[in-house]
């Protein structure tokens, strides 16, 4: 099972498979969207198919850097976000969350640095995924 709900490489999601696929996730999906865009005029959307074991997931790019990715899931989603170093370091000093900041401390380090998701189930986390997002975009 991939971990995005749309896993068929043959057919990109749109508005309405991604509504029916939130449920009432999806004003949450939109407001972070929406966030990311208001930071940046020229941040670009894409839906990209990783492959079987990811399946369908949606990029918010400013220039060629990607901001945060979105993947749908069944009921909720999943941002994901790359952090270098200095990134890092910012959001464990920062006033996000604790259960966040230990995603981000347990987190995997690449080469391109490092990569962790959080589940959106309800609105409450949306203020450390706009900070996260913040952080992002200044490092």
């Amino acid at each position: 099972m991939a971990l995005s709900i749309f896993e068929d490489n043959s057919s990109v999601p749109g508005n309405d498979d991604l509504s029916r696929a939130l449920g009432d996730k999806y004003e949450l999906w939109n407001e972070i969207k929406e966030f990311v865009q208001k930071q940046y005029s020229d941040v670009s959307e894409e839906w990209n198919h990783s492959g079987k074991n990811s399946g369908w997931g949606f990029r918010l790019r400013y220039k060629k850097r990607v901001i945060v990715y979105l993947i749908p899931c069944s009921g909720f989603f999943k941002v994901g976000l790359v952090y270098g170093e200095k990134a890092t370091k910012e959001a464990l000093n920062s006033t996000i969350s604790e259960e966040i900041k230990s995603i981000i401390k347990n987190a995997k380090v690449y080469g391109e640095g490092r990569g962790f998701r959080i589940d959106v189930t309800n609105k409450d986390i949306l203020e450390d995924i706009k900070k996260l997002s913040i952080i992002k975009l200044n490092n």
